[in-house]
């Protein structure tokens, strides 16, 4: 899967007003620019093998204070101004037309999904809850949360941190054969910034190709019961 360069450089631009983001952020940008057919993953592994980096990690953990302000934001269904354009946003994208939101597929072997994209009118906190809210819908589906960890990378100039959730099938037998039904397969959702600066939220499953386990349902399946394009507000 490759990422497109332009949203590492509005990370930069928009980081650099917080303290200036250069040295070794801006060498690994300048490698990423140049060779921007570089998989995404091949990128990170380049951007996280700098020395001098301090990595902790941590589980994630909600407030009772970010806990009540979520409740209260899914109650006003205050959602429904980002789930339907992003869930078109993505289908445009396929179509290779322009779109109100950010919006790049993922798709490779075994792995297909979503990067969304955050914009600023978004705003922070309600890109924060959107993350949430995908957990709670991909959980509403059967799902497993089988791990929740928080990374805190430090560099030189600057801190990436990494929201990393992992979800997985209940464990069970497709109707009326001995293969083990994978659903959609594993479900990943991280959600990543950059000094504290909201970038994206990846949305992906990974699916076993495997004799002994069932065929994966499609991803645009499980988005489309994630984002509920056709909720309408409640009177």
């Amino acid at each position: 899967m490759i990422v497109s360069k332009s949203f590492f450089v509005s990370i930069i631009a928009q980081a650099s007003k917080t303290g200036g983001t250069t040295g070794k952020l801006f060498g690994a940008m300048y490698v990423y620019q140049v060779n921007y057919q570089m998989p995404f993953n091949d990128f990170f592994k380049q951007l996280l093998s700098f020395k001098k980096n301090l990595i902790t990690c941590s589980t994630i953990s909600r407030s009772a204070k970010f806990l009540k302000a979520y409740q209260a934001w899914v109650s006003a269904q205050t959602y429904l101004n980002w789930t339907g354009p992003f869930f078109k946003a993505y289908h445009y994208q396929r179509a290779g037309m322009p779109a109100q939101l950010r919006v790049q597929v993922i798709s490779e072997d075994s792995v297909k999904g979503a990067l969304l994209f955050y914009e600023p009118s978004i705003g922070a906190d309600n890109f924060n809850f959107l993350f949430d809210l995908l957990k709670d819908r991909v959980q509403q589906q059967g799902y497993k949360l089988h791990s929740a960890s928080k990374l805190k990378i430090r560099h030189e100039r600057y801190t990436e941190q990494a929201e990393k959730l992992l979800l997985t099938p209940p464990a069970s037998d497709l109707p009326d054969s001995s293969l083990c039904n994978q659903l959609y397969g594993n479900i990943l959702l991280d959600y990543i910034k950059v000094n504290k600066l909201p970038g994206y939220i990846r949305f992906a499953t990974n699916s076993y190709n495997d004799a002994y386990f069932s065929k994966p349902l499609p991803f645009d399946e499980l988005l489309e019961l994630t984002l509920q394009p056709k909720e309408q507000y409640l009177k």
